[in-house]
């Protein structure tokens, strides 16, 4: 077998492979004679049907198998031997190739495009000042983070009146227009509604002040406005509550008053456990204040990477052969029409470079992932989820089945590989680039997010 690689001058390679018949005669002879043993054809007892029969029903079909085998194993291992490194997949060449002709070939040349990833230059040391958003941490946050945790570790505490936080369980009685209960009109026990969500003013007036064995009247669809809701509350049909009209009484039966947490050991043993050493109010508002900055470090590092990243595909800007490349997406993507294509193609060539840039980076600095790292963030991505949920104190064991259904899912072990990969880069080109640190408020960072998308929008 014979493997030439030659430039074209449409910047990409073209790679030529012959298949002569000692690449393949023995393999095809092997078998057909195994065919031919196997084989059950009328009139012929298995394992005598004459060889030229055999040839004639599956000698093409043998040899186009076996030849397109040799030709994909080879020409993987001759990229990998010269250490070729190409930009999607070899693509039949348009311009080079000819007609197969299996019945009467006996050599065969098969002619491949191949785009090569061009050679990147990335010297960190060299680039242009990126600027890095400190975002500083304000009273205000503190206290919007403060007054958050006491909702969400308040509780809902019996109570005698009715206030305007409220909700109050109570039965539903449906009332003909005397005022009086209407015979087979609709009824529900221990309905629980919130005073804040009645949605006419009089009937919420009506209802403060109120205790058990309390009535207030109200129509529930003019209250609440929304018959979805009513139906459920009252528990009939959603026809059932479209048709629905007309006052129903209510009687208090229990109250319950939410009241937000207190600032306290309780509620901080509540959230950090009992070993966290935060005892006072100081100390816990410098808790918060330590997570805040943790989380908007995030947004930080968010916009400082998508602004390295684009400092460096601006200045270094690989060349790539754009014509093969696009190409190369309509093999791929057969679904997707030109249009598609040619409408994100500018986007998939942004992704590209700077896939180009990563890799780089990566090889020349020798970052590497460990598998304790994937498990580590495995873990805290799973703690993350719980935290949502208000779940703070979760069992190791619990936390450690849920880190592994993590891993064994391939695609999300994969998307966690590419996140710690991305994350040492950044790191990297924090270290080594030339960074401008800069201090800016809330406010101050959202303006630039939002100068940034504007600019995007208008195509600057």
């Amino acid at each position: 077998m014979k493997i030439t690689r030659e430039e074209s001058d449409k910047g990409y390679s073209v790679v030529r492979v012959v298949v002569e018949p000692a690449d393949y005669e023995k393999t095809v002879a092997e078998k057909l004679r195994d065919y031919r043993m196997k084989a059950s054809l009328p009139g012929f007892r298995p394992g005598k049907v004459p060889a030229s029969l055999i040839n004639k029903r599956f000698g093409r079909p043998v040899l186009a198998e076996e030849v397109n085998n040799l030709l994909s194993n080879n020409l993987t291992s001759y990229l990998q031997e010269e250490k070729i490194s190409v930009l999607g997949d070899p693509l039949p060449s348009v311009e080079h190739q000819k007609p197969i002709d299996w019945e009467n070939d006996t050599t065969f040349e098969f002619v491949f495009d191949i785009a090569v990833s061009p050679e990147v230059e990335v010297d960190l040391t060299k680039t242009a000042p990126v600027d890095y958003y400190r975002i500083i941490v304000d009273d205000k946050m503190i206290e919007e983070n403060l007054e958050s945790v006491r909702m969400n570790f308040g509780t809902n505490e019996e109570a005698v009146i009715v206030e305007e936080k409220s909700s109050v369980r109570g039965d539903f009685v449906q009332l003909n227009e005397e005022g009086a209960p209407l015979e087979g009109g609709v009824t529900a026990e221990g309905v629980l509604i919130a005073v804040d969500l009645m949605k006419d003013e009089a009937a919420r007036t009506s209802i403060l002040g109120k205790q058990s064995g309390d009535v207030v009247v109200f129509d529930p669809v003019v209250v609440f406005q929304d018959r979805h809701e009513v139906s459920h509350m009252l528990n009939i049909s959603h026809e059932d509550a479209d048709e629905l009209s007309g006052n129903f009484s209510f009687t208090v039966r229990s109250v319950l008053n939410f009241r937000k947490a207190e600032i306290n050991e309780e509620l901080f043993t509540k959230i950090y456990g009992p070993e966290s050493g935060v005892t006072t109010s100081e100390e816990f508002r410098s808790r918060l204040a330590a997570e805040i900055a943790v989380h908007l470090a995030q947004s930080s590092d968010q916009k400082f990477a998508l602004d390295a990243r684009e400092s460096l595909v601006s200045a270094i800007h690989p060349e790539l052969p754009e014509e093969f490349l696009r190409r190369w997406l309509r093999e791929v993507n057969k679904e997707m029409t030109d249009e598609q294509i040619e409408k994100d193609f500018d986007g998939f060539l942004q992704d590209l470079r700077w896939q180009l840039i990563k890799n780089k980076l990566i090889r020349d600095h020798e970052i590497n992932v460990t598998e304790e790292e994937v498990t580590g963030l495995a873990r805290q991505v799973a703690l993350s989820q719980f935290r949502q949920y208000g779940i703070n104190d979760l069992p190791d064991d619990l936390l450690g089945g849920y880190v592994k259904k993590i891993m064994e899912k391939e695609e999300d072990r994969e998307r966690l590989v590419r996140k710690l990969f991305e994350d040492k880069v950044f790191a990297l080109i924090k270290e080594k680039g030339s960074i401008t640190e800069k201090a800016v408020t809330s406010e101050e960072f959202s303006e630039l997010l939002g100068n940034k998308g504007e600019s995007e929008e208008s195509g600057e």
